[in-house]
C-alpha cells in the first residue's frame, strides 16, 4: 500500500502501546503482526515503537517533527 512507503516523509515516530492479553487489544495486536514488517522495510530510519502494558487501552502515537504527539487508534479495525 502506498500509505506505508510515504510514512517517514511526514512522521517522525510511531508508538503503539497496547495490552499483551486483552481482547479490546486485539486488532492493535494484528495490525502490527501484519504490517510492522513492510512499514520497517519501506522506512527503514522511522522508529516504530512497540510497548506492552497490562490492562491499557490500545493507542497508537504519531510524532509529526515539532508538533505534539497525536494520539489516535480506534477502538475499530
Amino acid at each position: 500500500m502506498a500509505w506505508r512507503a510515504s510514512l517517514s516523509r511526514n512522521v517522525k515516530e510511531i508508538r503503539f502501546l497496547f495490552c499483551q492479553s486483552s481482547p479490546a487489544s486485539g486488532p492493535a495486536r494484528e495490525f502490527v503482526k501484519k504490517n510492522y514488517g513492510d512499514i520497517k522495510t519501506r522506512n527503514p530510519t522511522l522508529p516504530v515503537l512497540i510497548r506492552e502494558c497490562s490492562g491499557v487501552q490500545p493507542q497508537l502515537w504519531a510524532r509529526y517533527g515539532k508538533q505534539p504527539s497525536i494520539p489516535s487508534f480506534p477502538g475499530t479495525r
